[in-house]
């Protein structure tokens, strides 16, 4: 029909009733896709062991998830090769939202750069659906150790190098990039202690056998409380909640550092937006609950986001590393 002709009326009505009707269509499908899920229980993926914040993260958001989606929602621990297995399971299951992965930093920014090979790809294999919390790192020093201030451990560092001792929850992780890359903003060495978890060096840095440490603010924040170690600085841009006196690197001369550790919920790569749209919407609603509250008392900073916004958060990250690690040459076995 030509709509410069007398019956231009008429293709102007037929415009708009084309467009309501291309609206209901697409509110009928969303209305649809709303109705049909979730109809059975979900698996949040932990790949990890329980007890640690990863696990306990996802207890806590389990229950209200559930209630607001009328369905159970099962945590479901598949620990083995640093995170790699569970992210593995969840990469390769249904894309139909039913399977979600627990996922924090370390499988999704961290192994991509240590593994030579991983059996996914965490830019190309996952739907992102919301960030849940991050979690700073802080550096601490020893009851027993003379340094009290980040100016004081830089310069152990310089007048001693290679051996001013500062001890991680193991090699490859973000606690160990975050030493690293201090020592490389501060151009000094420091003797990287790498344990089996953040257990036993906690229990190594009360006894002395280490000066100092860069932990997670959850492992460590009841030491911290305590008075039992010694706080230098945190390593995000803003200063934490949880330790509103304690300086971050950034303010104390190292601009631009920032390290911690992310966590997220995804769904497999091909999961229909509508679903992933519904899974977001109900995280952030109990992001706005008292589950926020609990994070914030493990030391995380708690926080929603858009798909979007969390996919840029790891490819961030994940250059982050590949660029420090390309420029250290640092290997792992």
């Amino acid at each position: 029909m030509n709509c410069y002709n007398h019956h231009s009326y008429a293709c102007r009505l037929l415009t708009i009733f084309s467009g309501l009707f291309a609206a209901c269509c697409l509110y009928s499908s969303l209305a649809t896709a709303a109705a049909t899920f979730p109809t059975r229980p979900l698996r949040l993926i932990v790949p990890y062991a329980p007890g640690g914040n990863i696990d306990i993260s996802a207890r806590i958001i389990a229950t209200p998830l559930a209630d607001l989606l009328g369905q159970s929602v099962v945590v479901d621990n598949r620990p083995g090769a640093g995170g790699n297995l569970g992210a593995a399971l969840v990469a390769k299951a249904a894309s139909d939202g039913y399977t979600i992965l627990v996922g924090s930093s370390g499988p999704l920014s961290v192994n991509p750069v240590i593994f030579k090979s991983l059996p996914y790809d965490s830019l190309k294999d996952f739907a992102p659906i919301s960030t849940i919390q991050a979690v700073p790192l802080v550096v601490i020093a020893g009851p027993k150790s003379s340094i009290n201030t980040i100016a004081e451990m830089v310069a152990g560092a310089r007048a001693r190098p290679g051996k001013l001792t500062v001890a991680s929850s193991g090699a490859g992780t973000t606690n160990h990039f975050a030493i690293e890359m201090l020592g490389n903003m501060a151009n000094v060495q420091f003797l990287h202690v790498p344990y089996k978890g953040s257990g036993p060096a906690l229990s190594e840095l009360l006894g002395g056998q280490v000066e100092t440490m860069v932990d997670q603010l959850s492992a460590s924040i009841g030491y911290i409380r305590d008075g039992r170690f010694k706080v230098l600085a945190v390593t995000t841009l803003q200063r934490s909640p949880s330790l509103p006196n304690t300086p971050t690197l950034d303010e104390l001369g190292y601009k631009g550092y920032q390290a911690s550790t992310l966590l997220g919920l995804l769904a497999s790569a091909g999961t229909p937006p509508a679903t992933i749209k519904i899974l977001n919407t109900a995280v952030r609603q109990v992001m706005d609950g008292p589950a926020s509250e609990r994070f914030r008392g493990l030391g995380a900073t708690p926080g929603a986001s858009s798909p979007e916004e969390f996919t840029t958060r790891i490819r961030e990250e994940l250059q982050q590393w590949q660029v420090l690690v390309k420029k250290l040459n640092l290997k792992f076995e």
